[in-house]
């Protein structure tokens, strides 16, 4: 809601297709939201952040071809240590 309250393009279980040697194999994916058509938020609720969550939100930045993502777990008492961004691309 907060999003968009400032005015930010919004979209909810955003599909990500799977192209496979040039063939798309259909929707292989839904991320959880995607902001102004750039930036990836995935949403977890888990006891603890896993390495496969980050490998998750880095793998559909790479099929979407996107730089930026968002991991962000709400199931804890410190939400700001739960924040992490994932980069796509970039050294």
């Amino acid at each position: 809601m907060e999003l968009e309250n400032q005015s930010l393009a919004i979209k909810f279980q955003f599909p990500i297709s799977v192209i496979y040697k040039g063939t798309d194999l259909g929707l292989g994916f839904r991320t959880d939201i995607l902001v102004e058509d750039r930036i990836i938020i995935e949403i977890k609720s888990v006891s603890e952040l896993a390495p496969i969550h980050h490998k998750q939100l880095l793998n559909y930045l790479k099929l979407t071809d996107l730089h930026l993502g968002i991991l962000v777990n709400f199931n804890t008492d410190d939400l700001p240590r739960n924040i992490v961004r994932i980069v796509n691309g970039y050294l």
